[in-house]
């Protein structure tokens, strides 16, 4: 765990460099890619995967080094091809489990918050799972598994395949000539992330499209269909957390209100999108149907709100690069109740920006729970080595936190209850 923090510690300011330069590079062609709130759900969302991740939130049904020992057929000495067979092994499974979470329902939960955004950008690369429950990625990786790649070169492969899934997530790069027979780019990604039907559920590949082509689902983007971007049903919500687990909520809801004892058992393993056909009748939901008529979710709310948003997500990041930094210092217990303090700070802040009416409670939770921290240790995670003043700054900021957002939220609501007095009175 220590480990990949420290590499993240590295590779999270690098992935923010490339954010920015992609704004710089938006503003100059005056492309409009990137919107703020929907940028700061995203980086918010990252925040929570890779808290998830670092911590080991997950529980592993088979591990790969088990599954190696068992079933490998060779044995096979060190060599850069090693790396170069696991690479390609991992982008075969990753295939696999990818279009596995598009076309099964309880699957899809795990996928959903990858989706969920509305514009297409390097930001929402970084909108990752924390629902995954159970990890089944190293069920296909079954073959490199008999070709005996050992366990730790799939550890130092993985990570890399990943970040480089992070540059395609634009729509400032059009397509690539020869590189689109041959690599994922972001032209076949953004059919990947499109809603219009002519896209939907194609380009399942992360780094090598041949196996799209193999599989039957590549679709190249066409001239006279723009991408649409989101999901079928939207999820209304900037909070990540939420759109981790709507999905989920949607099927447990669904299996709990069916009359059918066969329905309530196949809804988790059906078609995604598929409801029972009572359930579907009595209790209707929102699905995208014209896809260009669809208006993005965006609540109207004043540029004050909107850098106070900003600068509690500020903070947050930094709590979350000082984790990072001195993981292995604060150690067990507390690296766990740092992160579910991050936790909380993202469900506020991100609650704030719906601007749901109990986010004054959640931020009534959030600084009491600050505050409960640095009175019960009387530090923040160790700042005190660096400053003793720092603990105190800690405190001012649970306090003033909770009164700005009373402030603003309270200034938010009248403005609306105005627009809708405004909106009452006849025109003359």
């Amino acid at each position: 765990m220590e480990r990949y923090a420290g590499v993240l510690l590295y590779a999270i300011p690098f992935f923010i460099v490339l954010l920015l330069i992609e704004r710089v590079a938006a503003g100059i062609r005056g492309a409009k890619v990137v919107n703020g709130m929907d940028t700061l759900s995203s980086l918010s969302s990252g925040v929570t995967n890779v808290i998830k991740d670092v911590l080991g939130l997950t529980f592993v049904i088979i591990s790969y080094r088990w599954l190696e020992a068992r079933i490998s057929l060779f044995d096979i000495s060190e060599g850069w091809w090693l790396y170069l067979l696991a690479f390609i092994g991992i982008d075969f499974a990753g295939y696999w489990n990818h279009r596995l979470s598009h076309q099964v329902n309880y699957f899809w939960n795990v996928h959903i918050i990858h989706h969920s955004s509305e514009e297409f950008n390097l930001a929402c690369a970084l909108r990752q799972s924390i629902s995954t429950l159970f990890g089944t990625f190293v069920i296909f990786l079954v073959p490199t598994a008999i070709l005996g790649v050992p366990g730790e070169i799939i550890t130092v492969v993985a990570p890399l395949h990943l970040f480089a899934q992070y540059w395609y997530h634009t729509r400032l790069i059009g397509k690539m000539g020869f590189l689109e027979k041959i690599i994922v780019t972001p032209s076949h990604h953004r059919v990947h992330h499109a809603i219009n039907k002519e896209y939907l559920d194609k380009n399942m590949a992360q780094i090598f499209i041949i196996w799209d082509k193999l599989f039957g689902t590549f679709q190249e983007e066409l001239d006279d269909v723009p991408p649409v971007y989101g999901v079928k049903r939207p999820g209304n919500t900037w909070n990540p957390i939420l759109i981790n687990f709507q999905h989920l909520w949607q099927l447990v809801k669904d299996a709990w209100r069916t009359r059918s004892w066969v329905d309530k058992l196949r809804i988790w393993f059906m078609p995604t999108g598929w409801r029972p056909a009572d359930v579907q009748a009595q209790y209707p939901v929102e699905v995208i149907e014209d896809v260009y008529a669809y208006e993005k979710y965006a609540p109207q709310v004043s540029n004050g709100s909107k850098v106070w948003f900003w600068t509690q997500g500020v903070i947050t990041f930094g709590m979350l690069l000082y984790l990072f930094a001195r993981f292995g210092e604060i150690g067990a217990p507390g690296v766990f109740i740092f992160g579910g303090y991050v936790y909380l700070a993202v469900f506020n802040y991100t609650t704030q920006m719906d601007k749901s009416p109990f986010s004054v409670y959640t931020a009534l939770v959030h600084s009491i729970a600050g505050i409960a921290i640095l009175t019960i240790t009387e530090d923040w995670f160790l700042v005190s080595d660096f400053s003793p003043f720092l603990k105190y700054l800690f405190g001012l900021y649970f306090i003033v936190s909770f009164i700005v957002t009373t402030y603003l939220q309270r200034r938010e609501l009248d403005a609306s209850l105005a627009a809708q007095q405004m909106a009452r009175v006849p025109s003359e």
